[in-house]
């Protein structure tokens, strides 16, 4: 089996870029034509897209990696976490959507393994139930 990358979705960031940029213009097109001094203004889409992109970041170094017999889960930006399980250990795997993440074809899946009493979960990941699979089938092909 080749080597399994999961990252979770930036479907939910894309319509806040959109809405940073649209405030933008709004800010710049109703500045021009009232108040010029109000250039301050541009400091609020300026933040939101700023901070859009520190999650958007933030999703790029979260990973879950299945392959070579292991499931490595890696999150962090500046500081690293890794925690890596048995790949033939995997007991369960579950798929957690809600109506919004139903409606986008994303969800929330969390693996939990024989003889570890914490439940690893993974939010937001883009075709949930198909990644379930494949974990499931690599954990019996492991066995």
């Amino acid at each position: 089996m080749t080597e399994l990358k999961i990252r979770p979705s930036a479907k939910l960031l894309i319509p806040v870029y959109i809405a940073a940029v649209a405030l933008a213009i709004l800010i710049e097109v109703y500045r021009k034509t009232a108040d010029p001094t109000l250039v301050y203004l541009h400091g609020i889409p300026a933040f939101l897209f700023l901070w859009t992109f520190i999650r958007h970041l933030g999703l790029n170094f979260t990973t879950l990696t299945v392959g070579g017999g292991k499931l490595r889960y890696q999150s962090g930006v500046l500081s690293r976490s890794t925690r890596t399980m048995e790949i033939k250990k995997v007991q369960d795997v579950r798929v957690d959507q809600t109506l919004g993440q139903r409606m986008l074809g994303m969800g929330d899946i969390s693996i939990e393994t024989a003889g570890d009493s914490s439940r690893l979960t993974m939010k937001s990941i883009d075709r949930p139930h198909t990644v379930a699979e494949q974990i499931l089938d690599a954990a019996h092909k492991a066995v």
